[in-house]
C-alpha cells in the first residue's frame, strides 16, 4: 500500500506569472473602456496644457504652507467675527417660522419688482400722496408690519447688550 499523504503543498504561481496575470487583467480592463479611458487621458492633457495639473502637484507639495495660512486667515478677529455672526444669523432663521419667512422673502421680491418700476418712472412722491397711499390696502399691511417689526425690534433692545467675553457658544446655541 502507499504511504499515506501527511503534508499538503499549496502551489503558489511564479511571481513572473502573477504579473503577466495582473496584466493580462489591466489589458482586458483597458479595452473594455477604451472610451473611457480616452477621455481620461485627454482630460489629464488638457490640464497638462492649461497648467493646473503643475499647480496641483505644486498644492500636493505645499499643502501644509497652504493650510497654515488658510488656519491663519480663518482666525483672525473679523473673520471669527463674521463667522460669529453668520451663525447667530442662522439660529435667528431657525427659531423663525420657515413658511412666515419664505412668504416674507417672496413679498420683499414683489416689493423690489414694484420699486423698479417706481425708478424708472418720473412720478414724484407728494405728501398728500403718501398719506392717499396708506388707504392702500397692500401699502396698509406693509406698513402695519414694519411697524409691529419695529415695535418688537425695539422691546429685544431694551435687553442689555452682552460683552464680548460674556458671549460663549452656549449663547450662540440659544440665539
Amino acid at each position: 500500500m502507499a504511504a499515506p499523504i501527511t503534508e499538503i503543498v499549496k502551489q503558489q504561481p511564479a511571481e513572473e506569472e502573477i504579473t503577466r496575470q495582473k496584466l493580462e487583467e489591466l489589458e482586458k480592463l483597458v479595452a473594455d473602456h477604451k472610451d473611457a479611458f480616452e477621455n481620461l487621458i485627454r482630460l489629464i492633457d488638457d490640464f497638462n496644457d492649461t497648467g493646473a495639473l503643475e499647480a496641483a502637484n505644486a498644492m500636493i507639495l505645499a499643502k501644509n504652507d497652504i493650510l497654515k495660512i488658510v488656519l491663519e486667515q480663518l482666525s483672525r478677529e473679523q473673520v471669527v467675527n463674521l463667522i460669529n455672526m453668520l451663525l447667530g444669523t442662522a439660529g435667528v432663521f431657525m427659531k423663525a417660522d420657515h413658511d412666515l419667512i419664505i412668504h416674507l422673502m417672496n413679498g420683499v421680491s414683489s416689493g423690489f419688482d414694484e420699486g423698479k418700476q417706481f425708478i424708472g418712472s418720473e412720478e414724484k412722491v407728494t405728501l398728500f400722496g403718501l398719506l392717499k397711499s396708506l388707504s392702500d390696502p397692500d401699502v396698509n399691511r406693509a406698513v402695519g408690519f414694519a411697524i409691529s417689526f419695529l415695535k418688537g425690534m425695539g422691546k429685544a433692545l431694551q435687553e442689555p447688550v452682552p460683552k464680548k467675553e460674556d458671549v460663549d457658544n452656549e449663547t450662540l446655541a440659544n440665539i
